[in-house]
């Protein structure tokens, strides 16, 4: 069966074109996030005609306050793709003026986003959860999916009753914190991510290759508390994202 990938950063491969077409022939789903949307023209166009390969455009948090100027540019580049990643708010000692300008760039994207009704959206929250789920809010008009949250148990629930995904990676199964997080998280909301080249595996950087792998461990970590999830049900969940 096809998987997916949810968060993986195709252009800091060293060989992003190779990188693609090994995606491609594996046929896994995969959303390739930027960190700015000068680097989204590159993305979009090696993954031109792709089937499983899809461009998002992004603007990182940890990069928003010096590349502010750019959010004009991906809005404006927002009837491109259909995918919204690496987005959100990043509070790991950032100087207050630099977080706040992040909460501006952060509410101009969601609410272009939420007129155009379609779009999905992979969100970073580190140690912002609470602030991205307030300014989320339920009644956004799109998707989304909080990339590597590692925020409370309290606010994922507030997350899950407002409708969000939560996409997982290998380091994630293997941390306290991130198998807390899955056994909080119900079958339907789980999706699969590597965040490639970030995370390695056996001293490699993770690909989309290796989505079936963490599935596998997601599925073995709901067993151990009496929870049978198949990789199968994970798929599912992703098929109901795209419809």
């Amino acid at each position: 069966m096809a998987f997916h990938d949810t968060h993986f950063h195709l252009d800091l491969f060293k060989n992003p074109e190779e990188t693609v077409k090994k995606i491609e022939s594996a046929g896994v789903y995969t959303i390739a996030v930027t960190n700015s949307p000068s680097v989204f023209f590159y993305t979009k166009k090696i993954t031109e005609g792709c089937k499983y390969v899809k461009a998002a455009i992004g603007l990182h948090p940890e990069l928003a306050y010096e590349r502010k100027h750019e959010v004009d540019q991906l809005i404006e580049l927002l009837g491109e793709t259909r995918y919204i990643g690496e987005v959100g708010l990043d509070n790991s000692n950032k100087l207050p003026v630099n977080y706040e300008t992040q909460k501006v760039i952060f509410k101009r994207i969601l609410q272009a986003c939420s007129d155009k009704k379609n779009k999905i959206l992979t969100i970073h929250s580190r140690n912002a959860a609470k602030d991205v789920i307030d300014m989320i809010g339920s009644r956004f008009w799109g998707k989304i999916i909080l990339h590597w949250y590692s925020g409370s148990i309290k606010e994922l629930e507030r997350a899950l009753d407002y409708g969000f995904y939560f996409s997982i990676n290998y380091s994630m199964t293997k941390s306290s914190n991130g198998r807390k997080i899955i056994n909080a998280l119900p079958q339907n909301r789980i999706l699969i991510e590597t965040d490639g080249p970030f995370i390695e595996y056996k001293k490699a950087p993770a690909t989309p290759l290796m989505s079936e792998i963490i599935a596998n461990e997601i599925c073995k970590i709901k067993l151990e508390s009496n929870i049978k999830i198949t990789p199968e049900d994970i798929q599912t969940n992703f098929k109901d994202l795209l419809s």
